[in-house]
């Protein structure tokens, strides 16, 4: 009985953990620095999936590599790695504090959103 209780109250507390996680709204850019008529489809494409959770970044297990650039409220770069598609979770710098905007790019696609650390 005591094995019970401590398997539903351990499954209680992953659960409310997970739940912590929110995810980051992101805003959908192309770069096109390609002449007019050049043939290349700008069709929608959907944004990343990302949760944070205190300093984690966790992302879908499928995605492709992006370059992530973390941005203080004046514009200035204070974080930037890259994020291969074979790695879901990312930590960052626990020095960081405030409010950032968070940058993903893959090829000539911007996502871009805001974050509270």
């Amino acid at each position: 009985m005591k094995k019970l209780l401590l398997m539903i109250v351990g499954a209680f507390m992953l659960s409310t953990s997970l739940w912590a996680a929110d995810v980051i709204p992101f805003t959908v850019h192309y770069e096109d620095d390609q002449p007019a008529g050049s043939g290349h489809g700008r069709g929608p494409i959907k944004a990343p999936l990302v949760y944070i959770n205190d300093y984690t970044l966790a992302f879908e297990a499928y995605h492709p590599d992006y370059v992530l650039t973390l941005k203080d409220e004046n514009g200035d770069v204070v974080y930037t790695t890259t994020v291969y598609s074979t790695e879901t979770l990312v930590t960052l710098p626990s020095t960081l504090s405030g409010d950032y905007e968070i940058q993903l790019v893959m090829g000539n696609w911007l996502f871009t959103g805001w974050i509270n650390l």
